[in-house]
């Protein structure tokens, strides 16, 4: 089975080998077919610490690295001006 993948923005990074990533997604409301978005926020570990707050990420899931943590960084997709 393949792994999953996610992208979204980095938003906290003050843990230390963690940031926590915002990842929106968009539906259409089933009746009215408005778009609705509705955002996550996942616990992904940052080896190197080189992610920053606004960077744009792909997380990829992984084995639970804690209680909380089962999402890595695979690459930063994009910095934050």
């Amino acid at each position: 089975m393949p792994k999953k993948e996610r992208q979204g923005i980095v938003i906290s990074n003050k843990m230390d080998k963690t940031v926590v990533v915002k990842v929106a997604s968009y539906e259409a409301h089933p009746r009215y077919k408005k778009i609705i978005e509705s955002n996550k926020n996942y616990k992904a570990h940052d080896e190197q610490n080189v992610c920053n707050i606004g960077d744009t990420v792909r997380i990829v899931e992984t084995r639970p690295i804690s209680k909380d943590k089962c999402w890595t960084v695979a690459e930063v997709v994009e910095q934050a001006k």
